[in-house]
């Protein structure tokens, strides 16, 4: 008996190891591997890339539906642009801006249209620094890619790349070409997100170790004004989070991704489709019943440094509009939607005595006060939303976050400067799109989120807006 017991004594832990070691070996096993192809030789990465600056610089817009006029109008507003060329397929798309360019007493710009290829002519014109691109989503990247081979930088509209080859391909042209590639993803630059992130870098918030982002529209009043009807053929031929960039963006800036963090796996599940299936019997008369988008996407992340993020997606339901965009730090909690009044809870160590001295028992559990709210937001407002703030809801875009994000971009290339957004936020926030869809075809199984940086993840600390 007692030879017995100290057998169990000894065989016990080597089990429960054993167990433990095969469980950890397994779940291992179990998460999808997604390839880094190797970088190219006499490549190397495009952190923090600095250009020659461009005093002035010549754009050419591709895509005049439903983003790019705005686009084009927010730049005349911005000196030291020139407005060169205008793209898009259809001829009275170039002809009305054109004319909008004129009667503001600016040269009318070179006109291209007529077919889905007349880009081509635009990305080789030699008197262009800047490709702005608001196509549909199935030409972004190819436009992105071609652009920097003929020698300009280029903006792509959110999401700028659809699948893992396209991502590469931004990513490998601006390596091998030193060019400039940035996603236009505004929500970065709204007044709350800003001013949260810059009470994230002050440690306002103590170490954010979650975060949530979504993007809940329902699109029904506007499918029918996309060009061929590309969004819904695209929703209806895919699987997964389609449109994460929104949402996620201003979440992985504060938590430095590929600054100091980066993303490692993301598990997806979503809801089966009735919304979208519904709208097209409705409206349309078309009876689908292989719709492959669910109503409702949600997508767990986690990180090398063991935080998580949520991410969902929604276009259907009757939700109000949101992008959720939450953080959970040790000390704080950020939180936009759905509240009509984006606030903060804090603990009480970490509200500013000036600001918190004519208030009793502030604590975590609850919101701030609005004027305590009103305050915070004041004194930890973004310098660059301070220094540009008012031009920017004069000229508007989304309450004047889309003018911020143009403006960035132009003062940044004006002064030689990394941009605030480089190629591997757009392959980080757009890679949801093709890895989602791989996790809920294989029953909701980890997928690997790859490092797009080739290894430079943590050569960066921290993220910093140059000035």
């Amino acid at each position: 008996m007692k030879m017995r017991r100290l057998l169990l004594f000894l065989l016990v832990p080597l089990l429960v190891c054993a167990v433990a070691c095969t469980t950890s070996t397994q779940s291992q096993d179990r998460v999808i591997k997604t390839p880094v192809p190797q970088r190219p030789a006499g490549q190397t990465d495009v952190l923090q890339l600095k250009v020659d600056p461009i005093p002035v610089v010549r754009i050419a817009f591709i895509g005049l539906g439903m983003r790019g006029p705005g686009a084009v109008n927010r730049m005349t507003n911005i000196e030291g642009v020139e407005i060169v060329a205008l793209c898009d397929v259809i001829e009275k798309n170039v002809k009305k801006v054109n004319s909008q360019l004129e009667a503001k007493g600016l040269p009318k710009a070179q006109e291209f249209f007529g077919d889905t290829a007349v880009w081509r002519k635009v990305t080789a014109l030699p008197n262009v620094d800047l490709v702005y691109v608001a196509t549909d989503w199935a030409h972004h990247a190819v436009i992105g890619v071609q652009a920097m081979k003929d020698g300009k930088h280029v903006a792509i509209e959110v999401p700028a790349a659809m699948n893992l080859d396209e991502i590469w391909a931004l990513i490998n042209t601006s390596e091998q070409t030193r060019k400039h590639c940035m996603q236009l993803e505004n929500c970065v630059y709204d007044f709350f997100e800003l001013t949260t992130l810059n009470m994230v870098q002050h440690g306002l918030l103590g170490e954010i170790i979650h975060g949530e982002g979504a993007y809940i529209h329902g699109l029904q009043p506007y499918w029918d004004s996309y060009w061929d009807d590309w969004r819904m053929k695209f929703n209806r031929e895919h699987r997964g989070d389609v449109y994460p960039t929104h949402g996620l963006g201003p979440v992985c800036q504060a938590m430095n991704i590929h600054r100091g963090d980066k993303l490692n796996y993301l598990v997806s599940v979503d809801t089966k489709a009735i919304g979208n299936p519904a709208f097209l019997k409705e409206k349309r008369g078309e009876d689908v019943k292989d719709f492959r988008n669910g109503d409702h996407t949600s997508t767990l992340i986690s990180t090398e440094k063991g935080k998580s993020i949520l991410i969902e997606h929604n276009v259907t339901s009757p939700r109000p509009y949101s992008r959720m965009y939450q953080l959970t730090g040790t000390k704080g909690f950020a939180n936009k939607y759905p509240t009509s009044v984006s606030t903060y809870a804090l603990a009480s160590d970490a509200i500013d005595e000036e600001i918190a001295k004519d208030h009793e028992n502030l604590n975590a559990h609850s919101f701030v006060p609005k004027d305590v709210r009103d305050a915070l937001m004041e004194k930890y407002k973004h310098p660059i939303a301070r220094d540009i703030e008012e031009k920017a809801k004069q000229v508007g875009g989304h309450g004047g976050m889309d003018f911020i994000m143009d403006y960035r971009l132009i003062y940044c290339l004006q002064r030689g400067l990394p941009l605030d957004m480089d190629v591997y936020d757009l392959a980080e926030w757009c890679c949801l799109i093709p890895l989602t869809e791989i996790s809920l075809d294989n029953n909701s199984a980890p997928v690997e989120i790859p490092d797009f940086t080739r290894g430079g993840w943590n050569k960066l600390d921290g993220l910093k807006f140059a000035q």
